[in-house]
């Protein structure tokens, strides 16, 4: 459903706890034919949708007014780079996306990699583009720990996505006659 400049979606995840709530309250309106049940039960599955659709909204205008200053702020940097001592610091990093997961609840990780490295890239909300495995992106985001706490170097991105460029191997440039 698009708000304005933000394209605000519900997870399938919602989706599914929506259609089994529907399923239920179907069953038992037919069981009892008590009215209360659709009384109180079709604004709740209406309240189902609208919640996690509200909360999608506000994450992703709220990633859409950081962005801007994340891209002032950001520094270039290769991924090998990051380290723990970079905890906290806005940077820009370009690689390729080798593996997507999660984004069927709307909370994408993706697996992003250059010529130095691969680091995990995790969105707390819905990118604005859609990306895919072999995608070549631009990630703007702040380096943190993978487990709040512990863990390795992770980038939280505030914003990913695909720009214009291709990767050659060793072997097409070789076969190009380069």
């Amino acid at each position: 459903m698009k708000i304005g400049e933000v394209n605000a979606k519900v997870s399938i995840l919602a989706l599914v706890v929506v259609g089994i709530f529907s399923i239920l309250l179907i069953y038992t309106y037919l069981v009892t034919g008590d009215q209360v049940y659709l009384v109180w039960g079709i604004p709740t599955v209406i309240l189902l949708l609208v919640i996690p659709l509200a909360l999608n909204y506000m994450s992703q205008s709220e990633y859409a007014n950081l962005e801007p200053m994340y891209r002032d702020k950001a520094r270039p940097v290769r991924i090998k780079m990051i380290n723990p001592h970079m905890l906290g610091e806005i940077v820009r990093i370009e690689g390729v996306v080798e593996r997507v997961y999660f984004q069927f609840i709307n909370r994408p990780q993706y697996l992003v990699a250059d010529r130095s490295g691969e680091i995990s890239v995790k969105m707390f909300t819905t990118p604005r583009y859609r990306v895919k495995k072999g995608d070549v992106v631009e990630v703007f985001g702040q380096v943190m720990k993978r487990y709040v706490v512990t863990g390795d170097p992770v980038v939280n991105a505030v914003s990913i996505s695909p720009v214009e460029k291709t990767v050659s191997t060793r072997r097409e440039k070789k076969d190009s006659g380069s």
